[in-house]
């Protein structure tokens, strides 16, 4: 069996791109220089190396809406971005800002948090008379909350990784004497096989002590009875990225095993009750976080609780105790809680949701019960 992509309307770029004019409009710009490349994919669908794109807030027929990459992409961008005038040169932005200055734009944003200091030195001796205005996160912004297209991806790239993982256990692929890498190349090449375009990051497989370390990476390290083992991977289809963790023992577990074991799921629950629309995001944070502070260990639990996800494995809106904002009805996002006994051991449980009216919907569907795998 294989993941299906569900039957879901193709993304309205057009729509995108109206609401990025109105969001321009409440920050007095003129128009938006767009360098990032997931976001310009956001924006057009345009999915090539080198690209960028112009919008002007006041352009409801995108007269004026351009979209520029290198001779590589001539047929790519027609045939992803028929509905946009598309320039042709290797120098994407500066001729977009050269653009914008033929046409006496005025105040043109650019995203800050992309563009480096020698790029911006460029556009403004390209840009005669152009009056660039830094501004962050704008598309950010938009992508946060995803539409139908967006939670249909997300869905379908859980449910590879949620078979590849059923797969995997159903084979006895998660066994003593086996490493690290072996149970991750296996894990992976399983994603792919039902549907995954990619993985959507390096896949972690921990055993032992190797458990406590949040971001480990696979090495020979052999699987032993006794032991605990984290899974954290996830598959891409479409753009779009799963994240999913599990942790399971191998053999019967240990008083210590269960209780923390208990403890992260508890914690877990406690995080995606509190994602709410509404809900600010160190509220969620605090939810999940206090369960196992109360229980004396909130100094193992060493990050922040989830992170948005959608086009990026990691992406707006951070849920952390520095975490700023509300959750907003539609955002995508992780729960993963965890505790690490350093030298010994760590658990961490980790679904992706979307924020839903009423409860979130969850994607990662693998069950939370503790798993004892002989």
């Amino acid at each position: 069996m294989s993941a299906d992509l569900d039957p879901v309307p193709r993304p309205d770029h057009a729509a995108r791109r109206a609401n990025l004019r109105n969001l321009l409009v409440e920050n007095r710009v003129d128009a938006l220089l767009v360098t990032d490349l997931i976001n310009i994919r956001y924006l057009t669908g345009f999915t090539g190396s080198n690209a960028a794109l112009l919008v002007y807030a006041w352009d409801t027929t995108e007269d004026r809406t351009v979209i520029c990459t290198d001779g590589r992409y001539i047929t790519q961008v027609n045939e992803q971005v028929p509905d946009l005038r598309a320039e042709i040169n290797r120098a994407s932005a500066r001729r977009v800002v050269e653009i914008a200055g033929e046409w006496q734009t005025g105040r043109v944003g650019f995203e800050s948090h992309i563009v480096t200091v020698d790029q911006h030195r460029a556009f403004v001796a390209q840009g005669t008379g152009l009056d660039l205005v830094a501004t962050s996160g704008l598309v950010e912004q938009l992508r946060m909350v995803k539409d139908d297209f967006e939670v249909g991806r997300l869905r379908a790239a859980c449910d590879a990784a949620d078979i590849a993982l059923a797969t995997l256990l159903e084979r006895g692929g998660l066994r003593p004497g086996r490493t690290e890498r072996q149970v991750a190349r296996e894990l992976e090449w399983l994603m792919f096989e039902h549907g995954a375009d990619a993985i959507a990051f390096e896949t972690i497989v921990a055993t032992g002590a190797n458990s406590a370390v949040p971001h480990h990476r696979p090495t020979e390290a052999v699987l032993a009875t006794g032991d605990f083992v984290k899974l954290d991977f996830g598959a891409m289809i479409g753009g779009y990225h799963s994240d999913m963790t599990r942790t399971y023992v191998l053999g019967q577990p240990s008083d210590w095993q269960r209780e923390i074991y208990d403890l992260v799921k508890e914690s877990q629950r406690a995080g995606r009750e509190a994602l709410t629309p509404g809900a600010a995001t160190r509220a969620v944070d605090a939810a999940s976080r206090s369960v196992i502070a109360a229980a004396g260990y909130g100094e193992l639990f060493v990050h922040g609780l989830g992170h948005g996800v959608g086009l990026q494995i990691h992406e707006a809106p951070g849920i952390a105790k520095t975490g700023t904002g509300t959750l907003l009805e539609g955002v995508a996002v992780t729960v993963e809680p965890g505790v690490y006994f350093p030298g010994r051991g760590g658990v961490r449980i980790e679904d992706t949701l979307v924020v839903r009216q009423g409860g979130p919907e969850l994607l990662t569907r693998t069950s939370k019960d503790l798993t004892v795998v002989d």
